[in-house]
């Protein structure tokens, strides 16, 4: 009789895991099919301008998406301290965006390039030195154990993607970018119970994250976006040129 009890017992857990991951992969699948409609291939590569790339590396934990994001290290010399996505400049070696971000996530995190599951190329985005950022979205396993590299990443931590649309401290900052265009910027505080610490997530990494969430979950944010919701791709991609547009006028002018 102990034998058949213990023989149901792992039956069942055999049987929830089965479920498990049929909800997990079915949680994977929806953001998938939306993702692809987003996906902008090289459509912004031939822009002039230097090339960079993050990982937006994407997760199920616990039957919900989760985004994993990085701290900078305090020794680095350009933006200390602050949380982003994995990723940096392109180089020489790598044959595209996607190249640069899964190069970047290996050596920053320790994440095997085999090990993402790379969806699609969202619209890019322009950060403060001028370069042309490029949002690469991948799955990886919620078992992934990162590693960092001292040099430049000092923490590790997931944030559960919902909180970029539903946040509990959110507030949002007007601002004007170096080429006078305006915009507002997201600032979350998220309070990390595993880390027992919060973490600041802003500027162009919030914007990135945002996004995302808007894409996958199709949905309303409780806070404003500059974006029509009830047309994402064409307004993301009419904010990005005319950014774009701003920084070839004020260049044109000097």
């Amino acid at each position: 009789m102990g034998k058949c009890a213990l023989g149901s017992g792992v039956s069942k857990m055999a049987a929830a895991e089965w479920e498990d991951g049929l909800g997990r992969e079915s949680i994977k699948e929806k953001a998938r099919l939306r993702l692809r409609e987003f996906d902008v291939g090289d459509r912004f590569s031939h822009l002039p301008l230097p090339k960079a790339s993050v990982l937006l590396p994407l997760m199920v934990r616990e039957g919900k998406l989760h985004l994993l994001l990085t701290l900078r290290s305090m020794q680095l010399r350009r933006s200390p301290g602050q949380v982003c996505f994995p990723g940096g400049k392109s180089e020489a070696i790598d044959k595209d965006e996607i190249d640069t971000a899964l190069r970047e996530a290996k050596e920053e995190v320790g994440l095997q390039p085999e090990k993402v599951e790379v969806i699609c190329r969202l619209v890019p985005g322009i950060d403060k030195m001028n370069h042309l950022v490029t949002p690469v979205v991948g799955f990886i396993e919620d078992t992934f154990q990162a590693t960092p590299n001292p040099d430049e990443v000092s923490d590790v931590f997931v944030v559960p993607l919902e909180y970029f649309v539903k946040p509990l401290n959110y507030k949002t900052l007007p601002y004007k970018t170096s080429t006078g265009y305006l915009s507002r910027m997201h600032c979350f505080i998220y309070d990390d119970h595993e880390h027992k610490m919060s973490f600041k997530i802003w500027g162009l990494t919030a914007h990135f994250a945002v996004f995302l969430a808007l894409v996958i979950f199709g949905k309303r944010p409780t806070f404003e976006v500059d974006y029509d919701l009830d047309d994402l791709i064409s307004s993301s991609e009419k904010n990005f040129m005319n950014l774009y547009a701003s920084l070839y006028k004020r260049k044109s002018n000097l």
